[in-house]
């Protein structure tokens, strides 16, 4: 049962984009890719408010996240989100199946 968490980055003057821009040319989000039971790791800008990016994290598990968790490179992670003075909002999923009238609206 894979989880995926959806994380909201807020800053001010383009400080989410430069922190997500960090994160990749620094290689700490490849290192996260890296870990044992990373399905996602990628992040997003907002259309609605470029002050925003979405970062999609999915986990094969839970154990998969606690390990993350508790990985030297969350402090790497924490002082890039201090540098650049962010605030999150999180939302959590846990995978579900489609059903068939679900994947009718789906386009492949």
């Amino acid at each position: 049962m894979s989880i995926t968490v959806h994380l909201f980055y807020k800053g001010e003057n383009g400080n989410a984009q430069k922190f997500a821009q960090e994160m990749e040319s620094s290689g700490v989000a490849e290192a996260i890719r890296q870990e044992p039971g990373n399905l996602r790791y990628d992040y997003f800008i907002s259309m609605k408010d470029p002050e925003t990016v979405l970062l999609v994290d999915s986990w094969e598990n839970q154990e998969a996240i606690d390990i993350h968790h508790d990985s030297p490179m969350m402090a790497q992670l924490g002082a890039l989100r201090e540098k650049y003075d962010l605030h999150m909002e999180a939302e959590r999923f846990v995978e579900d199946s489609f059903t068939a009238h679900d994947t009718s609206f789906i386009r492949k």
